[in-house]
């Protein structure tokens, strides 16, 4: 269950839509919600950037977005405007928790 947002989803996702460079980190750690799914991402859709923080590979980001025909478009509007870096399988947490014990 989601925590109620002060003035709504509605005001939230329009102030978040309009940074000319919005950072999501962990992007798809919670499987996004009908609103972030279509009011977000369609409001940055071919203006400003965006990068996407995840975990998860780009083959599991469909799944993760619901599958079905909007999962096919939010991935459509994201792989064909995309740089995608990718930092390989070192994890941060892991070697910091292995240095400390």
């Amino acid at each position: 269950m989601e925590a109620p947002v002060p003035g709504g989803a509605g005001k939230f996702l329009r102030k978040y839509a309009v940074f000319t460079l919005l950072v999501i980190d962990e992007w798809l750690l919670d499987r996004p919600t009908e609103s972030m799914r279509g009011m977000l991402l369609e409001r940055r859709y071919g203006e400003p950037a965006t990068v996407f923080c995840t975990q998860y590979s780009q083959k599991g980001r469909h799944q993760r977005l619901g599958s079905g025909v909007h999962a096919d478009a939010i991935m459509d509007r994201i792989i064909h405007n995309t740089i995608w870096v990718e930092t390989g399988t070192y994890n941060m947490r892991e070697h910091t928790a292995l240095a400390s014990a």
